[in-house]
């Protein structure tokens, strides 16, 4: 009997009350219930992304709100400086392209963050947006958004954040920061499975939404936010999903916004001294809570030891994307996740390299682990 252990960067495990609920009866969405329902999750989603600006919901993945977070703020030919430190970031740029934006992309070598005097450098008075990573899941790299606020705050572009993967792992304050756009998925730490992306928009932002041209019809944020503001959606939403999300942001209060984050920086720095101990690299120069990436030992074959983890141990990892394919591998620290899960996680690594040969002291990695998350 196998029992499956998910450590992906997304999708994330889901807690019982989640996916209690979403195996309840189906009711109608145009109802008192639902609009009440609705309410009580955006309220939920303000909190969590420390804001009080409007936060819009989208039956979609985290893409679609990136992609409305570019359609409704800029015209043809507007200048956007996008940053591209891995395949999300990457994202950003291939979106501004596509509705024929004029695209400064800051192309940075993997494994890195870009800077605020990085993007100081590039701003001008024609750029109307900066588009960063809270986290670049494919590089478990952070970036430092307070400090690239405040360069940008002091401007007239906006700020957009993807926060899709580092919610509730890495620090994000919204409005105390001064961050315009910020982008969230359903998939990740906010517990539930695929399907509903968040968008918060700042009064700022709204300024340029006033102004944008561009093409847009469903990720319409004008639309979406004369319904948010009935507590309703425009189009028929992911009733499920609404539901389950209820579940998840009631655990998070619960625990509370500052515990979520502080087990997620320990879990991630525990994963981060077991793979140390082993003799093993890290990927990224400024790591992430959300996801931390470990170079693959010399020789091994990285394609072979994530199949062996998944297929006979029912522990799925995430692999290294393009270039970094078979070269890395990533375990998340986001979401569900306790003491023992991390441990599992840290054990699953011994386990599957010495079936392959790779030389280190046995027991290094969890003890190392340990030690970390007994404090």
């Amino acid at each position: 009997m196998k029992k499956e252990y998910l450590y992906s960067p997304g999708p994330t495990t889901v807690p019982p009350e989640a996916l209690s609920v979403m195996g309840a009866p189906m009711f109608h969405h145009r109802t008192a219930r639902f609009r009440a329902l609705f309410g009580e999750v955006v309220e939920g989603l303000k909190r969590v992304l420390q804001t009080g600006n409007d936060v819009l919901v989208f039956a979609a993945s985290g893409t679609g709100a990136m992609d409305g977070s570019v359609a409704n703020v800029c015209s043809l030919g507007d200048r956007v400086i996008m940053v591209n430190g891995g395949k999300f970031g990457e994202r950003w740029g291939q979106i501004g392209r596509a509705y024929g934006l004029d695209v400064d992309e800051i192309m940075l070598e993997w494994g890195t963050g870009v800077t605020p005097a990085q993007i100081k450098e590039h701003l001008t008075d024609q750029v109307k947006a900066v588009y960063i990573q809270l986290c670049e899941t494919s590089t478990a790299v952070a970036t430092d958004v307070q400090g690239i606020a405040e360069v940008v705050g002091k401007t007239d572009a906006i700020l957009v954040v993807d926060a899709i993967s580092g919610l509730l792992c890495d620090e994000l304050l919204t409005d105390q920061w001064g961050v315009d756009i910020v982008v969230a998925g359903s998939q990740k730490g906010l517990m539930i499975p695929p399907g509903l992306a968040a968008v918060a928009v700042s009064k700022k932002a709204w300024g340029l939404v006033k102004k944008a041209a561009l093409p847009r019809y469903y990720f319409d944020f004008v639309k979406h936010k004369k319904s948010v503001d009935k507590n309703d959606t425009p189009y028929t939403p992911a009733v499920s999903l609404i539901r389950a999300l209820r579940e998840t942001l009631a655990l998070v209060e619960a625990e509370g916004r500052d515990t979520m984050l502080a087990n997620a920086a320990k879990y991630a720095k525990a994963v981060r001294a077991g793979m140390e101990a082993l003799g093993l690299k890290l990927f990224s120069q400024s790591p992430s809570n959300a996801v931390t990436a470990v170079l693959m030992p010399e020789g091994a074959d990285g394609a072979e030891f994530i199949k062996i983890l998944r297929d006979k141990l029912g522990v799925t990892f995430a692999s290294g994307q393009e270039a970094l394919k078979g070269k890395i591998f990533r375990i998340a620290t986001m979401g569900y996740l306790n003491d023992f899960d991390v441990l599992t996680a840290v054990a699953a690594v011994e386990h599957v390299l010495r079936a392959m040969n790779v030389s280190f002291t046995p027991g290094a990695a969890v003890r190392a682990a340990q030690e970390l998350l007994v404090g």
